[in-house]
């Protein structure tokens, strides 16, 4: 069995259910930045041993929180040594919009897991783009590269429509099979 580590920030708690969901989804360890930018002690380790990781962030600006940007920045140290090389990489964001950049947000993640000379998993879902379609569909926010999922700014994390959360379920049991199958 592939180690997959969810490493993510969350600033509302909408981004942590959907984190949750594809931990569930992967089987993986939740590793969660905190206010400050920080991970918690052993973070670095756990994701050293990690077969796969998956990152998450809210898209707020058209990019991922800057908590998370400092998390990223702080890589460069495993990025110099290339210490993430071959492993698998995937990501996942959520916005109050439907649109809300977040494919700009998805672009960073994949940008930096090239940078790690990491190996990208999308979701493998078809869109759910037909006239039948339904806002609690699989995939009906219509991402390849990595889940989204849309939260109106005044709902609370309880309110997250099923669909997105199974969407993200979903995209973490392709990822943690990729990473079986490439682990070998």
């Amino acid at each position: 069995m592939a180690k997959t580590v969810v490493v993510f920030h969350s600033g509302y708690g909408h981004t942590l259910r959907m984190a949750q969901s594809v931990a569930d989804g992967a089987g993986a360890q939740l590793l969660a930045i905190d206010a400050e930018g920080n991970l918690p002690e052993g973070g670095w380790e756990t994701l050293s041993g990690a077969d796969a990781i998956i990152m998450g962030s809210p898209t707020y600006m058209g990019s991922v929180s800057w908590q998370f940007k400092k998390f990223a920045d702080a890589s460069s140290k495993p990025w110099y040594g290339q210490a993430w090389k071959d492993k698998v990489f995937a990501g996942f964001t959520n916005s109050a919009t439907m649109n809300g950049d977040k494919l700009s947000t998805l672009h960073y993640l994949f940008t930096l897991a090239m940078q790690h000379s990491g190996i990208w998993v999308g979701t493998g879902m078809m869109p759910a783009n037909s006239k039948a379609a339904q806002r609690n569909d699989i995939n009906y926010v219509g991402s390849s590269s990595g889940a989204m999922a849309q939260s109106p700014s005044d709902s609370s994390p309880a309110e997250m429509l099923q669909g997105d959360l199974d969407t993200a379920r979903q995209f973490g049991e392709r990822v943690a099979t990729v990473a079986k199958q490439l682990r070998g």
